[in-house]
């Protein structure tokens, strides 16, 4: 029986979702973390939270995901380091940051008062750096969980990324578990020739979820003035561009391992989200669309509350297709 097109789902914005167990209505538990919905942000396209706080209701959001917090200041990439293309945008921006310890005295309490899940998005230049930021973190109070991004340049190994080598992946994460009593997930490299092998990887170390999937290495050339539009040549491609290359990553991921999935890849609509939640993930995240529109987390937001109801569904996770 489908359920009053107007009645207020538990879980929902308009419900009382503390009352609620994960799992019912719009909330939903992501290794660990109790979400009142499945809708975030996706890391380095939000900041630290206060940036929008004007634009949107925050408290509204499942839970706000940081900007990446490394353990000292970075300055980033230099300048020009955004570009768009053809249905998306390259972005180098370089992991610009004030480091994990003033992230933690300036950023931290502000997302603490809100009162929603802050995960916080970390990364580092060495395997040891990022079990140092989780201990920082986890002795803070306002962090929820730990978002860890492996597709930084591994200093250490010649510039590769940490998450394209599965045995530098898993050292990476049983560090940061052995270092965090905080649900941690690890945002997988699309870049790889198979993710469930990465996905394996990343839960026998110690993960509680995974995110899929970060921005696609790519380029683009001004041809009229013969050079890369980027100053770091190449740069990360997201937008609605790689929706569907992210659909097919979170549907591998989701079936080589039990763990949730954050999906994140050109959510811009509910439709988009809906996919994500069809290919079997627990909750989305809204990256590019932010820039274009703030509002566009809240959309989708109510765009799965409308789609509960109209197809007579009492939990998030009746929207995934079957995994045989």
């Amino acid at each position: 029986m489908q359920a009053p097109r107007n009645a207020a789902l538990p879980g929902s914005p308009d419900a009382a979702s503390s009352a609620q167990p994960a799992g019912t209505g719009l909330s939903v538990d992501l290794g660990g973390l109790r979400m009142a919905n499945p809708v975030t942000v996706a890391s380095g396209t939000f900041g630290y939270g206060r940036e929008y706080a004007e634009y949107i209701d925050l408290r509204r959001l499942g839970a706000v995901t940081t900007k990446g917090v490394c353990l000292d200041p970075c300055p980033g990439n230099p300048q020009p380091r955004i570009a768009e293309t053809r249905g998306g945008m390259l972005n180098a921006i370089g992991l610009q940051g004030p480091g994990a310890r003033e992230f933690v005295r300036t950023a931290l309490p502000f997302l603490h008062g809100l009162g929603v899940p802050a995960i916080c998005n970390v990364w580092g230049k060495s395997e040891g750096e990022y079990a140092e930021v989780c201990r920082i973190l986890s002795d803070a109070p306002g962090a929820s969980a730990i978002e860890l991004n492996v597709s930084c340049p591994n200093v250490h190994a010649g510039g590769a990324a940490f998450g394209t080598d599965p045995a530098v992946l898993s050292r990476v994460v049983s560090g940061a578990r052995a270092a965090t009593k905080l649900p941690l997930f690890v945002k997988l490299a699309p870049n790889v020739p198979d993710i469930a092998v990465f996905a394996r990887a990343a839960r026998d170390a110690g993960a509680d979820a995974l995110s899929v999937c970060n921005t696609i290495p790519a380029m683009k050339i001004d041809v009229e003035a013969r050079r890369p539009f980027l100053a770091n040549v190449q740069g990360g491609l997201s937008g609605a561009a790689i929706h569907p290359v992210a659909v097919r990553l979170v549907w591998q991921a989701v079936r080589a391992t039990e763990l949730p999935v954050l999906a994140m890849g050109g959510v811009f609509t509910a439709e988009d989200a809906l996919e994500f939640l069809c290919a079997g993930a627990t909750a989305v995240a809204v990256g590019t669309a932010n820039f274009v529109d703030p509002e566009t987390p809240l959309r989708v937001l109510d765009g799965i509350a409308d789609y509960l109801r109209r197809h007579g569904m009492r939990s998030v996770s009746e929207i995934a297709l079957p995994r045989a």
